[in-house]
């Protein structure tokens, strides 16, 4: 059987599971107000915030090492001369070497 143009993959990640989670009191009242501020459901942010948890991932934007890795000569001069001047003026303890 085919299911692919039949909309059956919508239908299964459609399917909601109920259950219940113990809150402490001041965190709901902090959940409650986050979801209202983005007029959103209390729900729907527990499911957007579980998401990103089970995801993994990471914080980074997308394209940030890249951008990273692809510095300029001119860029890499000022980082350079910039680490050198605070490993100058450093007082309380001797510059780390990175």
């Amino acid at each position: 059987m085919q299911l692919v143009g039949l909309g059956w993959a919508t239908i299964f990640t459609n399917i909601v599971m109920p259950t219940s989670v113990h809150l402490p009191t001041e965190l709901l009242e902090a959940v409650d107000k986050r979801a209202r501020a983005l007029k959103i459901s209390r729900n729907q942010l527990v499911v957007r915030a579980l998401e990103r948890e089970v995801r993994g991932g990471n914080d980074w934007s997308p394209g940030f090492f890249e951008t990273l890795a692809s510095s300029s000569p001119e860029l890499t001069k000022d980082v350079d001369d910039l680490l050198a001047h605070v490993r100058q003026t450093r007082h309380s303890k001797s510059a780390r070497r990175l």
